[in-house]
């Protein structure tokens, strides 16, 4: 047990996957650069999902989220005896980790903390985000939290409206944030009496750079306004037949919140949306400062001797891209892709300051962890060991609404690999299948910024066809094995045979 290394988890809320520092000029994170340089950098990772609930649910499981039934923001397992599996902290403490948890998992069920021995929320109790047996940021700073809200009280749900992207100074002290309550009590626990005889799996997982953006002024004021790029605008004033138009016809809340904010858009100067931009690089380097602090600490405490350390983020944000889209809620690359980084002294040497493009995905976090850790991973989970070789040929994920719609829109799927993407979208809900089938195809080395569809071009018919074959076989072996498996020779038939 005590050869196993410390597992550092750490996590930030709706951080695009090119805001680091280390391979983005206009960005200022050093603490993530220097465990970028240690380690290595996943360059195209994605989320199951793109948004919160399912994205966090299905990493935390290992599995899709059409595997585990979270599909939307809506979404969560409420009944604990329906989990289909048991999440990355209960096992980590199966298996003998003390388990410590500070920060946001959204599990959306207000209950059990499921494995976590030491736990710490920056939320009221009265949320979703509640948990048992967890110190909520109202039981010991109720007047910081007020004082939070009563700043973001304009920023509307999720704090993502017009307000919530235009953000301002903040005026409420950084320690009195949620995110600063929630670094509170993880370098209280670094700073303690940590068990001893026990690897420590620690879970530090921030709010932000999530909106609203209202930035503590001593991060803001590192960023020079006149250096901000302004977003790119496409050749085209209407994006057209896409599943983004797809599914805002079946969505009233996303199609209402992205028509305010690109009404809104269209009419700020430009340096108002060069300050939108510069305040979510100035809460990544926010959020990088306490990354800093605890690693610092944790090193200080020889807990980073033997240790992996892992970096995500749930999911991107499309900071006004396609005329002024914001958010998620959608398949464009900036929505998700991911920053992934692994660290720590598990990683190999020559493997320390690489980049690795193979198509990797949320999934493939708690079965990196678990080979790490020496610990049997479940053979149904559809995630694989990123130590490791190659074994996917893309990257998978699936939307199917906000979670507010009266009926489900129809699942939209995205096949995507370092060069090419494919989108497949039907219109109608999942009571009403008969609409048609459309899709996407993009060119990514060529036409990064998703601006030209090949879907119905002759000459990407084969490419298409290709990728349509390879998504539906993963999703058609995937969903073939778990989490259910019931055949007669059980798992026996999905664990890999070796002499």
């Amino acid at each position: 047990m005590s050869e196993r290394p410390n597992v550092f988890f750490l996590m930030t809320d709706q951080q695009r996957w090119d805001c680091i520092g280390r391979f983005n000029r206009y960005i200022k994170t050093p603490n993530l650069d220097k465990l970028a340089a240690q380690g290595i950098r996943f360059d195209q990772a994605v989320c199951q999902a793109p948004m919160c609930v399912p994205s966090r649910n299905s990493m935390m499981f290992g599995y899709y989220p059409s595997q585990i039934g979270v599909l939307t923001n809506g979404g969560g397992i409420w009944d604990e005896s329906k989990i289909p599996s048991k999440p990355l902290p209960q096992l980590m403490q199966d298996a003998g980790y003390f388990t410590a948890g500070f920060g946001k998992t959204h599990w959306n069920h207000s209950g059990d903390p499921r494995g976590f021995m030491v736990r710490a929320e920056g939320q009221p109790r009265k949320s979703a985000q509640f948990e048992e047996h967890a110190v909520m940021m109202d039981d010991e700073d109720p007047e910081g939290l007020a004082a939070y809200f009563e700043e973001t009280r304009d920023y509307g749900s999720g704090e993502e409206n017009v307000n919530g992207y235009i953000g301002r100074t903040s005026q409420v002290p950084m320690e009195h944030h949620r995110d600063g309550f929630i670094a509170k009590k993880a370098m209280e626990f670094l700073n303690g009496d940590l068990p001893k005889d026990q690897p420590l799996f620690f879970y530090l997982s921030f709010i932000k750079p999530h909106a609203g953006y209202n930035v503590p002024a001593q991060f803001e004021q590192m960023y020079n306004l006149d250096e901000i790029p302004d977003i790119p605008a496409p050749p085209w004033e209407d994006q057209g037949d896409t599943h983004l138009s797809c599914m805002m016809r079946y969505s009233p809340s996303i199609a209402e919140g992205y028509r305010m904010r690109q009404e809104a858009w269209r009419k700020l100067p430009v340096e108002v949306r060069k300050r939108s931009t510069l305040r979510y690089f100035a809460n990544c380097t926010w959020l990088d400062y306490y990354i800093g602090q605890a690693m610092h600490k944790a090193r200080e405490r020889g807990l980073l001797d033997h240790a992996l350390i892992v970096y995500v983020s749930d999911h991107g944000e499309m900071m006004g891209e396609r005329n002024h889209q914001f958010s998620k809620y959608c398949m464009y690359d900036s929505s998700v892709r991911v920053p992934m980084i692994l660290s720590g002294s598990v990683v190999p040497p020559e493997k320390r300051g690489t980049v690795d493009d193979r198509p990797a995905e949320l999934v493939d976090v708690l079965p990196t962890i678990f080979r790490a850790c020496g610990i049997a991973a479940d053979p149904r989970l559809p995630g694989y060991d990123l130590l490791s070789k190659p074994v996917r040929k893309g990257g998978f994920c699936q939307f199917v609404g906000g979670g507010t719609e009266p009926t489900m829109p129809m699942p939209q799927l995205m096949w995507r690999k370092k060069d090419v993407k494919l989108i497949v979208y039907q219109y109608g809900t999942v009571l009403d299948e008969g609409g048609e089938i459309r899709g996407e195809l993009y060119d990514l080395k060529n036409d990064p910024n998703e601006w030209y569809n090949l879907y119905d071009d002759p000459a990407w018919e084969k490419v298409r066809y290709q990728m349509l074959a390879e998504m539906t076989m993963h999703y058609a072996a995937m969903l073939a094995k778990g989490p259910a498996f019931s055949d007669r020779w059980g798992d026996d038939k999905i664990v890999e045979k070796t002499e």
